[in-house]
């Protein structure tokens, strides 16, 4: 499986150390304090507490150093400490064995559970949400499984932000684009809620969901539905290949607050600035996702 990088992983563990310390809202954390609870240098602690900052659980206050932004009781959901439930692991590892190439051809439910280490009740339910999700399906006449079509190659998940490139900065120049101000309300929310900690604390799953969601939205205002429909259409097809990159965060706050100022522009009516705007934040992804 892909681990998460040094940051990220260094600012999980450092998120279950603040919540199983009970700490209250406006408590110090000091950098040496963290270092030696998480027996790591003063160089990686450093670094996970500003990345706590950007994403608003901790704040930093000049020439007094960090404090917590909300009570640590607050602090749950974590997903990347490595301490996931079983069927959560497994789901991951089949997709990820599954996009690097070491999972081929049909399979069975009881391939899953010998291979994963999974109850049939468990291997079960890992495939109920696999298919709820549209990445597996059933054979004809029923008898075992195999993968939907997905993108599982660093070539096309480059071609598909290509795709992307072309259909979702138009999307905004639709003669039809109207803004829905309850739908942009609503994403405007989720967008400052992953600055208020979700980025760390929201399940890869939901991540990738809240995001995806969010292009839509903008795609959706154009009130072309042939437009609508092959957004969606990517992100079923790249869903997989997008669990991987999440498991680092550390460049979710950047592109989190990018989603904020694009709603700007949207809704300021500067929509040909908007398009620009779009592009750019959809080709720089897409360099990080398939070039980094």
């Amino acid at each position: 499986m892909p681990r998460p990088n040094l940051t990220t992983s260094t600012a999980t563990r450092l998120v279950d150390l603040l919540r199983r310390s009970g700490l209250e809202e406006g408590a110090h954390v000091t950098e040496q304090w963290a270092a030696d609870e998480l027996d790591v240098s003063r160089t990686p602690a450093r670094k996970a507490m500003a990345f706590l900052a950007e994403v608003g659980i901790l704040r930093r206050e000049r020439n007094r150093g960090y404090f917590l932004n909300r009570a640590a009781a607050s602090l749950t959901g974590t997903d990347l400490a490595g301490a996931a439930d079983l069927e959560e692991e497994a789901y991951f590892r089949v997709a990820d064995d599954y996009i690097g190439g070491r999972f081929t051809g049909p399979f069975t439910a009881a391939d899953i559970g010998r291979g994963y280490g999974l109850t049939p009740r468990q291997a079960d339910r890992v495939l109920a949400r696999m298919e709820s999700e549209d990445l597996v399906r059933r054979k004809a006449g029923g008898r075992g499984w195999e993968f939907q079509q997905a993108l599982s190659t660093v070539e096309a998940h480059d071609q598909s932000y290509r795709f992307r490139m072309v259909i979702e900065p138009n999307a905004l120049l639709e003669p039809g684009f109207r803004v829905d101000p309850q739908a942009a309300a609503l994403h405007r929310g989720q967008q400052e809620s992953l600055l208020r900690g979700d980025i760390l604390l929201l399940p890869r799953a939901e991540l990738f969901r809240v995001n995806a969601s969010f292009h839509e939205m903008l795609v959706g205002f154009s009130g072309n539905q042939f437009l609508l429909d092959a957004a969606r259409r990517q992100h079923r097809l790249r869903r997989l290949i997008e669990y991987r990159h999440q498991v680092d965060r550390s460049r979710l706050a950047g592109q989190a607050r990018e989603h904020l100022h694009l709603l700007d522009l949207v809704e300021d009516g500067k929509l040909e600035e908007a398009a620009t705007y779009l592009r750019h934040h959809l080709d720089k992804v897409r360099i990080i996702k398939t070039q980094g």
